[in-house]
C-alpha cells in the first residue's frame, strides 16, 4: 500500500458471523482509539475499522484542514475524502470484510468526512451515523443516494453547528435519494449516551 493511501488505524474482526463493518471516524484531537467504545455499543458483534485523521492542527490530528471555525479548506476535503475512500477498499481487501456493509460511525470532524465521503465516493458505506455533522459542501444534484441509510444526531444547545446548517445537512441528504433521520439532543458538542442507544437502536433495524 502506498504511503499516501495508509493510515493509522485499529481493526477488529467482527464477532458472531455479523457481515457489517463500522468505520470510526474521531473528532478533532482523536486517534483511532477515541470511539471504539462507541462503535462496540453501536453494534457489538461488526467488525470495527478505526481511522486517525493525517491532518495536524496546533498537534490535534483531523481528517481534514479548515480556514477558520466551521470554514473548510474543500480543496483539502476533497483529496483527504478520495484518500479515505481509497484505504477503506484497501483494508477491505486486506481484512476480508464486506464493502457492501460498511456504515460510518463520525463524530464532529469525523463526521463532517464522513457526509463528504457520503457526497463524493457513496460506493464505500452503506450508510452512516453522524454526529454533531455540519455541510462538508453543496453536492451535485447527480450524485445519487438511492438505498443509503443515514442517522445525523445533533445537539439543540451546540455552538459549533447551527441548527439550521444541520437541517439543511439532513434535507441535502434527502434530497439524493437517502433515508435519513435526525435526531435531536438536548446538549451542547458532546455526546449523550442516549443518543448512542438510539442510533444501536436505529443500526439493529437495518442489518443485513
Amino acid at each position: 500500500m502506498s504511503e499516501t493511501t495508509e493510515f493509522h488505524h485499529r481493526f477488529q474482526p467482527p464477532k458472531g458471523g455479523s457481515s457489517r463493518t463500522i468505520l470510526v471516524l474521531h473528532g478533532t484531537g482523536g486517534d483511532e482509539s477515541s470511539l471504539f467504545p462507541i462503535a462496540e455499543a453501536l453494534d457489538p458483534d461488526a467488525a470495527v475499522l478505526s481511522v486517525r485523521g493525517k491532518i495536524l492542527e496546533n498537534g490535534a490530528a483531523r481528517f481534514f484542514r479548515r480556514l477558520a471555525e466551521g470554514v473548510f479548506d474543500l480543496e483539502d476535503l476533497n483529496f483527504r475524502t478520495h484518500e479515505l475512500a481509497d484505504f477503506v477498499f484497501s483494508a477491505a481487501s486486506r481484512y476480508g470484510f464486506d464493502l457492501d456493509n460498511i456504515y460510518a460511525a463520525g463524530y464532529s470532524n469525523g463526521a463532517n468526512v464522513a457526509a463528504s465521503m457520503m457526497f463524493l465516493r457513496p460506493e464505500v458505506l452503506a450508510g452512516g451515523i453522524l454526529l454533531r455533522a455540519m455541510v462538508p459542501f453543496e453536492p451535485e444534484p447527480s450524485h445519487r443516494l438511492a438505498g443509503k441509510r443515514v442517522f445525523v444526531s445533533e445537539g439543540k444547545h451546540d455552538p459549533l453547528v447551527p441548527l439550521d446548517n444541520a437541517d439543511k445537512l439532513a434535507n441535502l441528504l434527502r434530497s439524493l435519494g437517502a433515508d435519513v433521520t435526525l435526531h435531536w439532543v438536548d446538549l451542547d458538542h458532546r455526546i449523550g449516551r442516549s443518543e448512542i442507544e438510539e442510533a444501536a437502536r436505529w443500526l439493529s433495524l437495518h442489518s443485513m
